[in-house]
């Protein structure tokens, strides 16, 4: 008896044989595009390494999910390179899930090429995946890929399904340039228009077709959504990009033509909108910084460092996010901040602080270098005493001594830069140009000491040749306009229409934050808002393994460096972290004087860290220092004795000024509820001591002054 799904098609031949075939994908490791230089002069995008792994690895871990048998991967430029690189890796042993991994060179120059070229060759002979050579993606495909079959069993006409993410309107993996619109009819799922904002016209005006809204009931139009690079297709659609060689790109040039000719056509496109799980495009540099970021967050599980996806690597997990392999050489005091990874080789020197940054296998970190926020790939090295912030140096890349990389710089493959000197952030610095004559793509340059030093390598990349998508130049730290479509955004394509044109914008809901793509606002935010819990955990784990004062200052300053954490934040942190270290330690039988001494006598150094008010008349970090403190204790055994005993401890050991206790008694925010006032109840005693003593000294200060006249 046949399987119940070949059944269910019919009795034709036909429809078994179409069941049978394999699930094909088409990978476009080179889109053609510009982006990445001066990078991609001298190696493929897809080989880029992201969080210390190849780009592509991600998309063959996401093909292989999605139960996909044949891969043909469409090369451009370094076809030797990437064909090397994947003969040589597990997706080509015998215990690949691929049964055919095949390589496609030609001499395409834009993805349309591409598709055509791909049409010629008749290899895909059923519904097939396409998807670029730096998708980042976790989602299961089979629902997806069940909701197109079934569309497809209906109508012959429904020949592509695009897989979109729902992710808010500002989300830090959308592109900053530029904003895709979709307008989609929600019964069907059906794309029936889509613009790319700014349009053809440079204007952010959105014309729909007035026939389209009175033929469909309900229209969504969704800014709301990223591409994620991932589309079923049949080979119609092969067939369209061959009847139209205009068509170049996928989107703005194939989608947007094909969706307006419908009437001549009659083929529709569907969309598959998820709102859970992981979907990016490493799309440019500031998506590569994003997506790096939720990759060491833990935002695309299980595509993260310490998954080793590559044969040879070895992370593991520590607190904080940070990820280390084997045989990493750290100074003593050297700090390695949250959400960072240090590949497998590295050296960093003494009082080197590594925050929110990911570094390569075998570089060289000198000393008191300070690096927040970059990429460092492989055997790259700073020398001491430079400072690297929010910028990529590439393999074998050399910086000298006392210099200054500024965000959003780029220094290439093999670049030396020499002592002292400062590169700016709009810097993209290189050893190679391209060339085109004799039939040469690239060469080396000639050094230019003001760009590099006098013993240094490399000049200032200038292309001409840049994308017709990159006017808006886009960086590891783009702050480009996201672009939002107000009801004034919209209007018809022919105003003396008899259709309506006061269709209203749907208001979108708030969702909930359950994934990184449901939150908004930027990473630095996001980081912020971590903070708490990560500098509470460390400072405790710290605590408990009898960490010095001075290391867990050093570590606590890098976090909040790299999350750019506010003062009161900090404190919060040390109080929440120092309070359950005391109640750990009386649970544990010792007498609560001794556990208060333990703790904040012995790291007093944290406190007056995180006081900055000792020579203002108005104790107001010291106020708020006991404020958090006073919280904290409301709702726990002996509360009101803990605080007692603190409060008493920090003035005996100065930490606390009489009169910041004195400002904290009489502030209202201590007495603002009934759990305030309970556990505050015990602490009078000590107030009224200090009352008193102050009180006394200026009776005496009066009486000398007395005497002296």
């Amino acid at each position: 008896m046949p399987p119940k799904g070949k059944k269910d098609q019919g009795k034709g031949k036909s429809g078994e044989e179409e069941r049978d075939e394999p699930l094909q994908a088409v990978i476009l490791a080179d889109p053609f595009e510009t982006r990445f230089s001066p990078f991609t002069l001298e190696h493929p995008r897809c080989l880029l390494p992201l969080a210390n792994t190849p780009l592509i690895e991600y998309t063959f871990e996401f093909l292989a999910n999605a139960g996909v048998e044949e891969v043909f991967v469409y090369c451009g430029a370094h076809r030797d390179q990437v064909e090397d690189y994947i003969r040589a890796s597990k997706w080509s042993a015998k215990s690949s899930p691929f049964s055919r991994l095949e390589l496609i060179q030609s001499t395409s120059y834009s993805i349309g090429d591409a598709m055509r070229d791909l049409d010629s060759r008749s290899l895909l002979v059923g519904d097939f995946l396409l998807v670029y050579g730096d998708v980042v993606s976790n989602l299961p495909l089979e629902s997806a890929l069940t909701a197109h079959r079934a569309r497809r069993a209906k109508d012959k006409n429904a020949i592509m399904t695009m897989v979109l993410r729902e992710a808010g309107a500002t989300h830090r993996t959308k592109a900053r340039e530029t904003s895709p619109v979709f307008v989609i009819d929600p019964q069907k799922d059906r794309c029936l228009n889509f613009e790319q904002m700014p349009n053809r016209d440079q204007t952010h005006y959105l014309s729909i077709d007035p026939e389209l809204l009175s033929t469909h009931q309900e229209l969504e139009i969704r800014q709301d959504l990223i591409d994620c690079g991932i589309d079923i297709c049949t080979p119609d659609v092969l067939a369209l990009w061959s009847d139209n060689f205009d068509f170049q790109a996928p989107r703005k040039g194939f989608l947007h033509s094909v969706l307006k000719d419908y009437e001549l056509n009659g083929k529709t496109f569907h969309t598959h909108i998820i709102a859970d799980h992981y979907a990016a495009r490493v799309r440019n540099l500031h998506a590569y910084d994003s997506v790096s970021k939720d990759i060491v967050a833990r935002w695309a599980y299980p595509l993260c460092p310490d998954s080793n996806l590559v044969q040879g690597q070895s992370y593991r997990l520590q607190k904080g996010n940070v990820y280390k392999e084997e045989g990493v050489i750290l100074a003593r005091d050297c700090v390695i901040g949250s959400k960072t990874v240090v590949g497998r080789g590295t050296s960093i020197g003494q009082q080197s602080v590594i925050t929110n940054s990911i570094i390569g296998r075998n570089c060289q970190i000198g000393r008191n270098v300070k690096i927040d926020g970059a990429y460092i790939w492989d055997y790259a090295s700073i020398g001491d005493g430079s400072t690297v912030t929010k910028a990529i140096i590439a393999n074998e890349a050399s910086i000298g001594r006392r210099c200054t990389v500024e965000a959003g710089a780029l220094i290439s493959y093999g670049v030396s830069i020499g002592e002292g000197m400062t590169i700016r952030g709009s810097h993209r610095i290189t050893r190679t140009k391209r060339r085109r004559e004799q039939g040469e793509d690239i060469v080396r340059g000639d050094p230019d000491p003001a760009i590099v030093g006098q013993n240094g390598d490399g000049f200032e990349f200038q292309d001409s040749d840049l994308d017709e998508d990159d006017e808006l130049v886009d960086n590891l730290v783009s702050e480009g306009p996201i672009y939002n479509l107000s009801n004034e955004s919209i209007s018809t394509l022919n105003s003396d229409s008899e259709a309506p044109t006061d269709f209203q914008l749907p208001q979108r809901h708030d969702r909930s934050a359950t994934s990184s793509f449901l939150s908004v606002g930027s990473a630095d935010s996001q980081h912020a808002a971590n903070f708490d819990h990560d500098a509470s955990s460390s400072i405790y784990d710290s605590l408990v393994d009898g960490t010095e004062s001075a290391n867990i200052q050093l570590e606590l300053t890098a976090l909040r460096m790299s999350t750019n954490a506010s003062d009161h934040q900090v404190r919060r942190a040390v109080v929440s972290s120092f309070v359950k270290r005391i109640t750990q330690l009386t649970k544990a039988g010792e007498p609560l004087k001794a556990a208060v001494a333990q703790v904040f006598g012995l790291h007093k150094e944290l406190v007056e860290r995180c006081i900055f008010d000792k020579t203002s008349v108005l104790k107001s970090d010291q106020v708020d220092f006991l404020l958090l403190l006073q919280a904290d204790l409301c709702h726990k055994e002996n509360g009101d004795a803990i605080l007692l005993s603190v409060a008493t401890k920090l003035v005996e050991l100065d930490a606390l000024e009489e009169l910041g206790v004195l400002q904290w008694w009489e502030d209202g925010k201590s007495s603002e509820n009934e759990d305030l006032e309970l556990v505050r109840a015990k602490t009078g005693s000590l107030v009224e001591f200090l009352r008193l003593e102050s009180e006394e000294e200026e009776s005496g200060s009066g009486s000398e002054e007395d005497a002296d006249e």
